[in-house]
């Protein structure tokens, strides 16, 4: 189902102010009347290049046996991001905010594990549809909310459109590369492997106590690298600089369509289903998300598992800290690749 984020939303939300132009006034917004397959082709014909979208569940979290609260990531985010200033740095015309795209109807709390399962393998469709629209039309997918489920649909799509497997980068402490059991958030990525949508995969900020010595096993069989959380911020055995420019260069290498990921549990204290205090810097993922995007041929960026009702503080500060937060991260992208297109 999707839902689309018209001008009556972004009027409920913006804060004009005089001799101010907001992004929110700028950016172009989606029709109510039109598909999302419409809204898409006619944003391209009017010059946008990117487009965000959001995938409302937390099905997939849920299905992993983790919390749920990913299905509001849209909301925190689109509030702020419209709210920022349009200037020489950033017009905001470059952009359609298209809605969002979520399922008919959500499993409850109550909902067993099979249950669960079945209706993120359900998402899975509606995601590679969505996306596959989205790129068809010449646009940037700007993919927020939902689990990490939904980096399989994403994959999927992104190699049914190029004709190619997709080469991936994951900044995460999870590699989501769990055994194939029914689908859930810690198994987009070996479905995606299993199912000839994913080539090369390389996960940075990889928490070395975190994934089980199967999964790692399973990393290892198919090809996968990672370069450990604490081996560039606990141990500091080397920069963050030289990890990215080693990612980027492995995966140009490949010749392969890129897909840039981020799980935002990977962010110290921002609120998402697995939050965790020992975390890196946001600035760290902004410069990591800027960096990749510069540097690589990327054709879409996820940013999955923000979760604002579960900050420690409540909903309240979780708006804002995701709004804030997935906002900085929306801009590192768009600035990231227009250096690289223009």
């Amino acid at each position: 189902m999707f839902t689309a984020f018209t001008e009556q939303h972004c009027q409920k939300l913006l804060h004009i102010r005089a001799n101010e132009t907001k992004l929110g006034q700028q950016v172009l917004l989606a029709n109510a009347e039109l598909s999302l397959e419409q809204n898409a082709q006619h944003a391209a014909s009017q010059g946008a290049r990117f487009a965000i979208i959001a995938i409302t569940e937390d099905v997939g979290p849920r299905a992993n046996l983790g919390r749920g609260g990913a299905n509001d990531a849209f909301n925190a985010s689109v509030s702020q991001f419209i709210n920022l200033q349009s200037n020489r740095f950033l017009d905001g015309n470059e952009c359609v905010i298209l809605g969002q795209i979520s399922l008919a109807s959500s499993p409850e709390a109550t909902a067993d594990i099979d249950e669960l399962r079945q209706a993120t393998a359900e998402l899975d469709n509606l995601v590679i549809e969505a996306a596959t629209h989205i790129l068809q039309a010449g646009l940037e997918p700007i993919v927020i909310g939902g689990g990490h489920n939904n980096a399989y649909g994403l994959l999927m799509a992104t190699k049914a459109y190029n004709g190619l497997p997709v080469a991936a980068v994951n900044l995460d402490p999870h590699s989501d590369f769990r055994p194939r059991e029914g689908r859930h958030s810690g198994n987009g990525f070996s479905y995606a492997a299993a199912s000839g949508a994913l080539d090369h995969y390389h996960i940075l900020g990889l928490h070395e106590l975190k994934n089980s010595e199967a999964t790692l096993e399973q990393l290892s069989l198919f090809g996968a690298t990672w370069h450990s959380f604490q081996q560039i911020w606990v141990r500091r055995e080397l920069p963050l600089e030289t990890a990215l420019k080693h990612i980027a260069k492995g995966l140009n290498q490949t010749q392969l369509p890129v897909a840039l990921e981020l799980d935002v549990d990977a962010i110290a204290n921002m609120p998402s289903s697995a939050a965790t205090f020992a975390g890196i810097p946001l600035l760290d993922a902004c410069h990591y998300v800027h960096y990749i995007a510069k540097h690589c041929p990327c054709n879409y960026v996820h940013f999955a598992e923000a979760a604002p009702a579960c900050h420690h503080a409540g909903q309240n500060a979780g708006y804002r800290d995701v709004g804030q937060g997935l906002s900085e991260l929306i801009y590192a992208y768009i600035q990231g690749r227009l250096a690289r297109l223009n």
